[in-house]
């Protein structure tokens, strides 16, 4: 069911290390309006749509999340790659040195860990739905917000390719929304 394709989604190639970057941008993989959370949502309630379209788009969305995942993960460690202890720690993140060296780990920017309690499967897919388009938008917003926090060329493309993405995954599920709607669901 599911490809491993071996590269990332837009290519991902930061050349400067930005420690303070990485230690925000972990939240967009381990934090609530993270993309880790979006995967699991989608993935998990598409056993509740009532039809194979609802399931196929669920689906498609959270296996594209999860690539999402990958190229988050992928910033976070080129970003601190080169970093010293003394760096990491500059920036807060002794207590994730401590924990997991240069790992990259599902956090928010606080070093919160990632939790199943940041979304719900309420097996109503009208519910669930709008509950995934508030997600795309949470997460859109969050993209905006790590892309003022940056003048890098190398990060910002890729938040804007990733923000982009949230907006299509929006419309979409708005596009689902509607379907489901107008057959009575």
């Amino acid at each position: 069911m599911f490809k491993y394709v071996k590269h990332t989604n837009y290519p991902v190639n930061i050349r400067k290390k930005d420690v303070r970057m990485a230690k925000y941008l972990i939240t967009q993989f381990g934090g609530s309006n993270g993309e880790l959370a979006a995967a699991m949502r989608y993935f998990s309630q598409k056993f509740s749509m009532p039809d194979d379209y609802g399931k196929a788009l669920l689906n498609d969305i959270a296996t594209e999340e999860l690539g999402h995942c990958e190229m988050i993960a992928t910033m976070v460690h080129q970003l601190t790659k080169n970093a010293s202890i003394k760096e990491l720690e500059a920036v807060g993140l002794g207590g994730h040195y401590a924990e997991h060296a240069k790992g990259v780990y599902p956090t928010d920017a606080n070093g919160v860990p990632f939790t199943v309690t940041y979304f719900a499967v309420t097996g109503d897919p009208l519910a669930d739905i709008m509950e995934d388009m508030a997600a795309e938008q949470k997460a859109r917003a969050v993209y905006e917000n790590l892309i003022d926090m940056t003048d890098d060329e190398d990060v910002l493309k890729v938040l804007l390719f990733l923000r982009q993405r949230e907006i299509v995954h929006f419309n979409r599920f708005k596009e689902l929304y509607e379907y489901y709607k107008k057959k009575g669901y």
